[in-house]
């Protein structure tokens, strides 16, 4: 930790920070373990653990656990860690605690991948055949986010330096411009594929599966082992560039594998599941309140924590409204809204 950090801190939370690491660990492992035994079908709590390890033998239990709701529960801890991870990292990075990866254009251009195939897949399909394969839409939104993030790199800079300000006018710019050619996507679309990019952006992790862990997992992993590093570098970014600059910290470099990073992640977890809000906003927020700004504890509790979150949020969208399912970005927002609003509201009264 450095002296920053440790000036800004009581020495009682600093002593509870690596208790609260190991909580947020525990509720990852409570989180996960009730995904497995909530649904439509409840399987009590004791099953599910002989399921895991190979100890019980009815068959529908075991079939309903290993098959439908293990691999999605893996797709949430994976999807909540990338977008938890990627929040922290960037409102670190920004050193504005409101940004989100969806700022720098990452959600924008995923959700205009995923559109273009919805409304012109069956122009492609007609000229080449083979990309009616189910992976289309995945991979147009996971190279959208990518394309969106480095449009927004490559406008930001200037004579190789790219200004934190910059780089938020440019990913408004990217999100407007994502956005009006979705509307008129939207506008020429039929009422089934305008069925289809409505769900689609409301998320779900139903059908994601053991394909969605494959696709978005590596690229997750990547980004976590890129980002967790930068911890050092972040706390003294909250000082400021020059500070920063001063204390032997490459900025421009820190930039770049930050954004590169979050656009890996978020990219491959908007892919699979589609828009699933507020989690890098809401997640790094309840991080810090519990531990502090230091970015050794609060980028890997947002990880924890975001998986943790997401498997909560999918458990509450599969009982809601039994038989049917909510949309996991539905649910999401609903929890997420009401903080971000008392958030602001705490904000303006502490500057009033």
């Amino acid at each position: 930790m450095t002296d920053v950090a440790k000036a800004s801190l009581p020495p009682l939370r600093i002593l509870r920070q690596p208790a609260i690491l190991t909580g947020f660990a525990a509720l990852l492992v409570f989180a996960f373990l009730m995904a497995l035994a909530i649904g439509a079908m409840p399987i009590p709590l004791g099953d599910v653990i002989r399921i895991l390890f190979g100890y019980n033998a009815d068959t529908q239990a075991s079939a309903i656990v290993l098959g439908l709701r293990l691999p999605r529960a893996v797709l949430a801890i994976i999807v909540g860690a990338g977008l938890g991870l990627s929040g922290a990292a960037l409102q670190g990075l920004f050193r504005n605690p409101l940004a989100d990866p969806g700022l720098i254009g990452i959600s924008g251009g995923a959700a205009l991948g995923a559109v273009c195939v919805i409304v012109l897949g069956h122009l492609l399909v007609a000229v080449v055949p083979f990309a009616a394969h189910p992976m289309l839409l995945p991979l147009a939104a996971f190279f959208g986010g990518l394309a969106a993030t480095f449009a927004t790199e490559r406008i930001a800079r200037s004579s190789g330096v790219a200004s934190t300000a910059m780089l938020l006018l440019a990913g408004i710019a990217i999100n407007a411009l994502a956005g009006a050619l979705m509307g008129v996507l939207i506008f020429m679309s039929d009422d089934r594929q305008l069925r289809d990019i409505t769900f689609w952006t409301m998320g779900s992790l139903a059908k994601g599966g053991w394909t969605g862990v494959l696709l978005a997992g590596p690229f997750v992993a990547l980004a976590i082992a890129l980002i967790l590093p930068t911890a050092r570098s972040l706390n003294a970014i909250l000082l400021g560039e020059r500070e920063a600059m001063h204390l032997g910290v490459s900025v421009e470099r820190l930039k770049r594998i930050l954004m590169v990073s979050a656009a890996l992640a978020v990219s491959a977890s908007v892919a699979v599941t589609g828009i699933i809000a507020f989690v890098g906003i809401v997640v790094p927020h309840l991080v810090r309140m519990a531990a502090g700004p230091d970015h050794r504890i609060v980028l890997p509790g947002a990880a924890l924590l975001g998986a943790a979150l997401l498997l909560i949020a999918d458990s509450l969208a599969r009982i809601i409204v039994v038989p049917a399912e909510l949309p996991i970005g539905l649910v999401t927002s609903l929890i997420g809204s009401p903080f971000f609003l008392w958030l602001l509201l705490r904000r303006k009264g502490l500057k009033s």
